[in-house]
């Protein structure tokens, strides 16, 4: 055995442990008691941690320094605090259950294009009991929040730089501590309003078109469809008050067989849209604005462009390949397609996919090259300086452009840079869309927010399909039926909400909103203005309160059966029932208190109130 060299092997080992400085540092916080952070190497980094306050809430300020830039250590922030009358978590990628799991169980990551750094711990009553949030809405943050099952204690735990980072010499993080005992969405939308505070972020302009109803070709045509599929249904679109048309994946390829191979070459395929820039007047002379899909970060093996961005892909998949913005040619490439569009074809507006896509999922292929040909080392830096490049130059063409966004990229780093957020791909499931739009409502301040597309099947009742309408309808409602073939008795279903909604537009869409009972799925669902108040009930089993008002309340009629519960303050001056068309079936007096008022499945009362 050779002595020295395991001699050599001790000192080395013991030169490494001695190099592995491990750092602690914590602040005492009134709302919360401790709050510690953890970093077992800090590679030479310096870490500071002090407490401010911002009005009634607590901050835990991180400083990090390092004498070069340098690859930042990960470290993680931790706090726990009693149980007490905490029993649910909400959090921006969950779409409504709000389980508050063990604490080893699951982790909550968040990044630029996927949720958002803020959680909320709450009561059975809607009451916050604990919101933090991190003013880094950029890297990613992975975060477990769940019970202590030894002493029935609530943790969170954040640990940052768990992902490659390319090398800083200097890093400040907030994160934001809320235990004002208010509804919980006020504080959630305050969060995020912190958040893009702490950044200097600012929503990209909503116009007022973000907000009208929106036919899309997805779920009915997926590929499959034709210039002159698209111009019949925007006239039939036009007729029911839909004013936006999205024309989704298919426009660019002959192959419809779902997947992304084709991507990457953005040119129109002839077969289906023989003249573009006519087709798009044609559905600009039915009244409605022209918006067309692209899938941002894709280009597939069978574009012509795949062998010329080889050596710039996040991935290598064996169809579709990620590209990586880090590369100026990359940006210039993809901002210059979206220009061309909107320019050349006159569009009024683009759907960006897949934005979520731009992720390591491994090693960073940049760090062997050296970072060569790449001007941006960081990759969330890269995505924020592509994204707001296409905004600034689409705006500069149009500054009403519309741009659309969709879960899981929601947070307010995304906002900077599109319109209209929508809900996550949840085909039929009206429960599902009625979940995702009032989580997005909650964080997405005045950017409009968007239902998922509807659908329906063509033989159900008009009061079955009008329960997938009732459960969008507090967000911009999409529909993505083929109107061509749909029961008249459904499209009168449709054209009466479609009325209803653009008449209360206000209260329903830009109004103080309140999902209660998150644990439950949002059950009940209002939204205030000074003019009025609107409720939405969807489930049999809620009891509709009404408070001492004094302005006309709508009770929308989404539980599935032909009544509903509703506790009334005050006994209103008069009712008037309708059904789902909008006919006037009862006129009636409710008595003040608890009872049951007979309402058309899908129907809706109107209270009226001196």
């Amino acid at each position: 055995m050779n002595i020295s060299r395991i001699l050599t092997g001790m000192v080395l080992v013991a030169t490494c442990a001695t190099q592995a400085i491990a750092i602690h540092r914590s602040v005492k916080l009134d709302c919360v008691g401790e709050v510690w952070l953890t970093c077992p190497d800090s590679n030479g980094w310096t870490f500071q941690m002090t407490r401010r306050t911002h009005g009634n809430r607590e901050v835990a300020v991180i400083e990090m320094k390092a004498d070069s830039a340098t690859v930042p250590p990960r470290f993680s922030v931790g706090f726990n605090v009693p149980l007490g009358e905490i029993g649910y978590l909400w959090h921006a990628g969950d779409d409504g259950r709000c389980h508050l799991v063990p604490s080893w169980l699951k982790k909550y990551p968040s990044d630029i294009a996927s949720g958002i750094p803020l959680y909320t711990l709450l009561d059975s009553e809607n009451t916050n009991r604990l919101t933090f949030a991190v003013s880094e809405p950029f890297r990613r943050i992975e975060t477990k929040v769940g019970a202590l099952e030894d002493n029935a204690r609530v943790e969170g735990e954040l640990s940052f730089f768990t992902q490659p980072e390319a090398p800083l010499s200097r890093y400040h993080v907030e994160i934001m501590f809320d235990a004002g005992n208010r509804f919980y969405g006020h504080a959630i939308a305050d969060a995020t309003d912190w958040i893009m505070d702490c950044c200097g972020i600012k929503a990209a302009p909503v116009p007022e078109a973000a907000f009208d109803p929106l036919y899309s070709s997805w779920y009915q045509f997926h590929q499959d469809m034709t210039a002159a599929d698209i111009e019949a249904e925007s006239l039939l679109a036009a007729c029911l008050g839909m004013k936006n048309i999205i024309v989704d994946d298919g426009w660019q390829t002959g192959d419809n067989n779902r997947g992304y191979a084709y991507c990457g070459d953005w040119e129109v395929f002839e077969g289906k849209f023989p003249d573009m820039s006519a087709h798009v007047a044609r559905v600009h002379d039915a009244g409605m604005r022209y918006m067309m899909w692209y899938s941002v970060p894709y280009v597939g093996v069978n574009s012509r462009n795949h062998q010329r961005f080889k050596g710039m892909y996040l991935t290598d998949d064996r169809t579709t390949d990620v590209l990586d913005p880090r590369f100026p040619e990359v940006r210039e490439f993809l901002s210059g397609i979206y220009e061309n569009a909107l320019r050349d074809w006159n569009l009024d507006g683009l759907k960006l996919d897949f934005i979520d896509r731009f992720k390591f999922t491994g090693e960073d292929p940049a760090v062997a090259q050296n970072y060569a040909g790449r001007d941006i080392k960081s990759l969330p830096a890269a995505v924020d300086t592509l994204m707001n490049g296409i905004s600034r130059r689409l705006r500069a063409i149009n500054p009403d452009v519309l741009i659309e966004f969709r879960q899981e990229y929601i947070g307010p780093a995304i906002r900077q840079y599109g319109n209209m957020l929508r809900a996550n791909d949840c085909p039929c499931d009206a429960e599902g869309n009625r979940r995702r739009v009032a989580t997005l409502r909650m964080t997405s301040g005045n950017t409009a927010v968007h239902s998922d597309m509807l659908e329906w099947n063509v033989g159900d009742a008009p009061e079955v399909a009008a329960r997938h309408v009732l459960s969008a309808i507090f967000g911009v409602v999409q529909y993505s039926m083929m109107l061509r073939t749909l029961p008249q008795e459904h499209l009168a279903m449709i054209q009466h909400w479609m009325g209803f909604s653009q008449k209360h537009r206000k209260t329903l869409l830009r109004s103080d909103f309140r999902a209660l009972y998150p644990q439950s799925g949002y059950p009940v669902i209002e939204a205030e203005s000074d003019d009025e108040l609107i409720v939405g009930s969807y489930s049999s089993g809620n009891i509709v309160s009404v408070g001492d008002v004094d302005k006309p309340v709508y009770l929308l009629n989404a539980t599935g059966r032909g009544s509903m519960a509703v506790e009334l303050a005050r006994q209103p001056v008069s009712a008037e029932v309708y059904d789902t068309f909008g006919n006037l079936t009862a006129k009636i007096r409710p008595d003040k208190g608890l009872g049951r008022i007979e309402v058309p499945r899908s129907g809706y009362v109107k209270l009226n109130y001196e």
